[in-house]
């Protein structure tokens, strides 16, 4: 199987675009490519998804075990000529879930992204450190990333072939080919429908050495015998799961959805958006995203809300799902529109992000675990909701990985459950079977 990592130095490498890049090249070279993330990312993942006209799926030690984890890469890469996987932040940051971790775990080449803006030699001698703090990573060669001219990308290649590091290519400033900024990452592909990979790809295409990135992909590293074992093998259940996908809610692993449809459920997508109510299903899933962005269009379709107060059946609702569960969400501008009302909480954004990995410990039977039972995830937002403490409704005790601190959150009542955590039923199929269960036993 060839695979390649594309890391950066850091964040802001402009990893995106040159996997992006990479992808887009491949494919129009005709072959049948595959994509990763490392890391709790929806808004890159897309990105990928567009520029290879494939799927791509997150590998993330945290949300799942190492095996599981290795297991996803082999079972997806399955029939593919090539697997591109584009790294988070820098190589070595992120503890077990770093980029340099799972280039271990699958024995992949690593391309190292450097932005080359404003800095000369230095270029070479950051790729030198970064060739010599771990000599366990194959560090096959380095993209330079927002060049000024081709005399900047010569000073820098030639540092790199005087210390014998390869120089795969550089890719120049190009405003077009620049993927704008915003809260929680990336402006997301759909809002950006603009963006041209076609360009982008030919772009690559005539700057990057993309002969010698198949080359190196053929890893050398013999691989560790990993057989995969796909741990569900027949659909235990007969239920279709409403999921929110539209423009406003998009945050959600298609792996998971993967994992509830080979338990046998029938997912039927709909829009809190455009439709005028939710489809006919035996529970719901209000997955996350950008709820505070499109809040007047949500809080305009009445028919809808309406349509989601009267449920009664199992709803599972993370992040930017549970604030328009709420009864009103407030936005950066101090506008207040009213949202479902299922829970009662206020939902207002702030500017400072909370963020990162987290266990949860069920504080009371849910739809998804009972009580005592932990689970992991994540979490990514900025906004805040009211009151903070949900007394006898409050679903979890949670415990950030990185700290001692734990404070309490989300809400668990009947069949709802709501809260900030982001979860991956892939490596967690016991959960997804307990939502199916109680998803069959609601219906009875």
């Amino acid at each position: 199987m060839k695979k390649i990592i594309i890391a950066g130095a850091s964040s802001h490498s402009g990893k995106t675009v040159t996997a992006c890049g990479l992808l887009a090249s491949l494919r129009k070279r005709g072959l049948k490519v595959i994509a990763f993330k490392t890391g709790p990312d929806y808004i890159d993942t897309e990105y990928l998804r567009r520029a290879g006209h494939c799927e791509a799926y997150n590998l993330d030690t945290w949300l799942m075990s190492q095996e599981d984890t290795h297991r996803l890469f082999t079972e997806y890469s399955e029939g593919s000529d090539i697997a591109v996987i584009e790294g988070a932040m820098g190589l070595f940051d992120g503890g077990i879930n770093s980029t340099a971790n799972i280039a271990r775990l699958l024995d992949a080449p690593v391309v190292l992204v450097i932005n080359a803006r404003s800095v000369g030699e230095s270029a070479a001698a950051l790729a030198l450190g970064f060739r010599e703090f771990d000599r366990g990573i194959n560090m096959a060669g380095v993209i330079l990333n927002f060049t000024g001219s081709d005399y900047h990308t010569e000073i820098i290649s030639s540092a790199l072939n005087r210390i014998g590091i390869k120089f795969l290519g550089a890719l120049k400033r190009d405003e077009r080919l620049r993927i704008p900024e915003r809260h929680l990452g990336l402006m997301s592909a759909n809002e950006n429908s603009k963006f041209d990979f076609e360009e982008l790809g030919t772009k690559f295409e005539s700057s990057v050495n993309v002969d010698e990135i198949l080359r190196l992909s053929q890893n050398e590293i013999v691989e560790t015998s990993r057989p995969c074992q796909k741990l569900i093998t027949q659909k235990k259940y007969d239920v279709r799961v409403g999921v929110a996908r539209d423009d406003s809610f998009t945050f959600i692993y298609p792996e998971s959805i993967k994992t509830l449809e080979k338990l046998g459920a029938e997912i039927v997508p709909f829009s809190p958006l455009d439709d005028d109510r939710m489809p006919n299903a035996d529970g719901y899933i209000f997955c996350g995203g950008y709820p505070e962005i499109f809040a007047e269009r949500l809080a305009d379709n009445v028919p809808m809300l309406e349509s989601v107060r009267r449920c009664h059946k199992p709803i599972l609702a993370e992040c930017g799902g549970m604030m328009y569960l709420c009864r009103s969400l407030k936005d950066s501008c101090g506008h207040k529109y009213d949202m479902a009302g299922v829970i009662p909480f206020e939902s207002f954004m702030s500017e400072r992000a909370v963020m990162g990995y987290m266990t949860g410990v069920a504080l009371r039977d849910n739809i998804l675990c009972r009580k005592g039972e932990r689970i992991r995830g994540h979490e990514y937002h900025y906004s805040r909701v009211e009151p903070e403490y949900y007394g006898d409704t409050c679903a979890f005790e949670l415990a950030r990985r990185s700290t001692d601190s734990s404070h309490y959150g989300g809400y668990s009542s009947g069949n709802v459950l709501a809260s900030y955590l982001h979860i991956n039923f892939y490596g967690n199929e016991r959960l997804a079977e307990n939502f199916m269960q109680r998803l069959t036993s609601s219906r009875d």
